[in-house]
């Protein structure tokens, strides 16, 4: 929000590192579960602790989108754009 581009751009592919955390949190919660079935339901809040802390990474990313057009005048909203780059490269 300080009209920092540079740093909203790290923001979004910060965004990448928090989905793929999310996603690693999933398979070893179902990996306990099934280790100790006595104690799912805390599996199911750190699951849902999990899920919420990657929406929130998902809002900020949002913002940071926002900035970068604010700033730069591009729409960033699809991944391979965030850097100027139609493949993807980061």
């Amino acid at each position: 929000m300080d009209g920092d581009a540079t740093l909203a751009h790290k923001v979004c592919l910060a965004d990448d590192d928090v989905d793929a955390i999310n996603r690693e949190m999933h398979a070893q919660v179902q990996k306990s579960i099934r280790l100790h079935p006595d104690q799912i339901e805390s599996m199911i809040h750190l699951l849902f602790a999990s899920r919420h802390l990657e929406r929130v990474a998902d809002h900020a990313t949002n913002v940071a989108e926002d900035v970068i057009y604010m700033i730069e005048g591009r729409i960033v909203r699809h991944k391979e754009e965030r850097f100027g780059s139609k493949s993807g490269a980061k």
